[in-house]
């Protein structure tokens, strides 16, 4: 097993997901099985019960972890499947510790975070880095472990320690570091200054890691002269100074460093038997990044939450959605609408936002509303919602946006005008929308509907069902303690409302369709969650069609895309066996 350790130094959020999952990339394209784990030194078992301004969107695995959004960087980016236990966690670690304490495990022994904590990191990195994330159930060559948080932190300090112990017990051939920090570039003098590098690689080798390549974030192509300074000035060649400048899309990260000899580095300093000769090298991310490079169509989507301020929120969603539009040739342009601007009473305190909001809204292609939690928004959602479904615009409601459908059309449609979810109104009349018997009000960590299950289609003639390719059932994540009220499910199928989509027992409502609408569609389940570059998530895929005016010809000819949609066929593996002299990847001058 070969360990690749990311650490990130001068500030953190530089781009440490991205990198470590452009690196497994590039290994998974020469043919070799990689794994990834994500270590956060924060005291929180999981990410739960973070609110999405701390730390982005939660992002939920099969097994219902709730995890950092990372971890569906390295599912995206690698297409393999992460447990729970692949982001790692100070608060798992020292549960885990305490929990053997109180078992007697350490009788007699003072428990100590040297060498007790620090083993336990390291067993639990072997332990994990050995269980198969593919489909075939092979053990993985290679895990890339990300360490959250900037180089020099009090809280990260127990795992740089172990991952010190760790380079002599698994053996310098077995293990490397890649080490990711910024170049700062002050606009007064445009000079690309490489102090805060010194200083953190410094910090770095002075807790015993030593950096193997120094990836350098920085606005623009590092200079020759840069370069050479970081070589001299933190012990290392200049070919392991790597240059990570900004470029237009996520998806040239792994040529930007394929191109620049990180797979020769990566073979000779771990030994790993990679054929060098020229081969069909990541040609799917190159046909990508070419595609979203010469896009002239556009096409736009009203995002209606209440997380809009950070981008962050919605990572997954807004992924979901540039992979679907990026399968369709189209520009994809996402404005994002605070919900609570889009009720009446914005009006009265700040009308311009009021209107801005309501423009935004009406302009757009297409509405999604995606999933929240709490009352704050919800009637603007409703609002937006409501407004979908009159002008028959493109509507996608996941988890609480196909909630709050069924509470829109209760009230305008059916006459319930206090038609509401039990989380918002409990003394509501009519709740439509309820909490499930087994949610656990006391606890609120890990007590929701979490992760894989099975939705069935109780129709034939479903559009969401063609878009899954006419499947029986799908399989898809979820994340919610309310479900729709199943007591009340005659009256909405009476006027055209149906519910397409439900679980294996038949009782939870999954999917929603609206009669005589181009596209009105609600999922209580995350299909962003699975949505992959080249395989988009059908609710996100066939929300872009309706906006672009292109789903009834899709589902017409079966739901093929026209050829010049579809990604060449041999795009479609990451682990080729072919080689392709021909293909000639980028230059950096040019970008």
């Amino acid at each position: 097993m070969k360990y690749i350790l990311v650490t990130g130094g001068v500030i953190s959020g530089i781009g440490k997901g991205i990198i470590a999952s452009s690196v497994g990339t590039i290994l998974k394209s020469c043919g070799l099985r990689v794994t990834a784990i994500k270590i956060d030194p924060y005291i929180n078992i999981d990410a739960g019960t973070f609110s999405p301004y701390e730390h982005g969107e939660v992002f939920v695995l099969d097994d219902g972890g709730e995890v950092d959004l990372d971890l569906g960087n390295y599912e995206r980016f690698l297409d393999i499947r992460l447990t729970k236990d692949n982001n790692l966690t100070t608060g798992k670690i020292y549960q885990s510790v305490i929990n053997k304490e109180r078992r007697g495990d350490y009788l007699g022994k003072t428990v100590q975070v040297v060498p007790h904590i620090t083993d336990a990191i390291q067993e639990w990195v072997v332990k994990q880095a050995r269980v198969p994330v593919d489909d075939d159930d092979v053990t993985p060559q290679v895990c890339v472990i990300e360490l959250g948080g900037t180089v020099g932190d009090i809280e990260s300090m127990p795992f740089v320690e172990a991952f010190r112990q760790f380079q002599f017990k698994v053996k310098r051939e077995n293990f490397c570091n890649i080490h990711v920090s910024l170049i700062p570039q002050p606009s007064a003098t445009g000079e690309q200054k490489t102090k805060p590098t010194q200083n953190s690689v410094r910090e770095l080798r002075g807790l015993g890691l030593s950096p193997d390549l120094i990836m350098c974030r920085c606005s623009t192509a590092l200079e020759t002269s840069v370069k050479e300074k970081i070589s001299m000035f933190c012990h290392v060649e200049p070919e392991q100074v790597i240059c990570v400048h900004d470029v237009s899309s996520i998806y040239k990260v792994p040529l930007l460093l394929e191109q620049q000899g990180v797979v020769g580095y990566l073979s000779r300093r771990l030994n790993m038997p990679i054929e060098t000769r020229p081969r069909k090298m990541l040609t799917k991310w190159k046909e990508m990044s070419d595609r979203s490079d010469r896009l002239l169509e556009h096409c736009s989507i009203a995002l209606v939450g209440k997380y809009t301020k950070f981008s962050d929120s919605y990572a997954s969603v807004i992924k979901a959605l540039e992979h679907s539009a990026l399968a369709i040739s189209h520009k994809l342009e996402v404005k994002y609408i605070d919900s609570a601007s889009l009720e009446p009473s914005t009006l009265k305190e700040e009308p311009v936002k009021y209107h801005e909001a309501w423009q935004k809204l009406c302009s757009a292609d297409g509405i999604l509303v995606p999933g929240g939690f709490g009352v704050r928004g919800t009637e603007g959602k409703i609002h937006a919602i409501n407004w979908a479904r009159k002008m028959k615009k493109p509507f996608l409601g996941v988890c609480l946006g196909m909630q709050l459908a069924v509470c829109e059309f209760a009230r305008n449609t059916l006459g319930w005008t206090d038609a509401n979810s039990t989380e918002f109104d409990p003394e509501s009349k009519h709740p439509v929308v309820i909490d499930m018997p087994e949610h656990n009000p006391g606890q609120m960590g890990g007590t929701m509907r979490l992760g894989k299950r099975r939705t069935i289609f109780k129709t034939n003639n479903s559009v969401l069902r063609k878009l899954y390719g006419d499947a029986e059932y799908v399989d898809e994540r979820h994340r919610h303690r309310f479900e729709v009220n199943p007591e009340l499910k005659s009256h909405f199928e009476e006027k055209g409302f149906r519910f397409v989509g439900q679980d294996v027992e038949g009782e939870r409502m999954e999917v929603i369709e609206l009669d005589d609408h181009p596209y009105f569609v609600g999922v209580q389940y995350h299909p962003e969650f699975t949505s992959r570059p080249i395989k988009p998530s059908p609710p996100y895929l066939g929300l872009l069609l309706a906006a672009a005016g292109k789903l009834p010809s899709y589902l017409q000819k079966g739901c093929r895309l026209s050829p010049r949609d579809t990604y060449s066929d041999r795009s479609g593996s990451s682990t080729p066996d072919l080689e392709i002299s021909e293909l000639k990847l980028p230059s950096t001058s040019n970008e």
